[in-house]
């Protein structure tokens, strides 16, 4: 599965056109290499995404095409969280 179809559809990002913008920007990388929107992703894949001053990686449980929204959590496990300080606004 694509990774922009696998954002989506996993509910991490909301529209795959923004999945497939921030791809190409270089903020997402798959098992440690920079993907692009149309890179594939397998279960057991780590992916880290950039947001702004966050930074989320995740490991891929599942691939289902279409998903409910209370199972689309089952598809992937986070495995950390950080946000980066911004010392500018003190």
């Amino acid at each position: 599965m694509r990774i922009d179809k696998f954002l989506k559809v996993s509910r991490i990002i909301k529209r795959r056109s923004v999945a497939k913008e921030i791809a190409d920007k270089g903020r997402i990388t798959i098992n440690d290499r920079i993907a692009k929107s149309s890179s594939d992703v397998s279960t057991n894949d780590t992916i880290v995404i950039k947001f702004g001053n966050k930074t989320l990686t995740i490991l891929v449980k599942a691939l289902l095409d279409t998903t409910k929204k209370d199972d689309a959590q089952k598809m992937y496990e986070i495995v950390s969280e950080d946000y980066e300080h911004d010392f500018r606004n003190e």
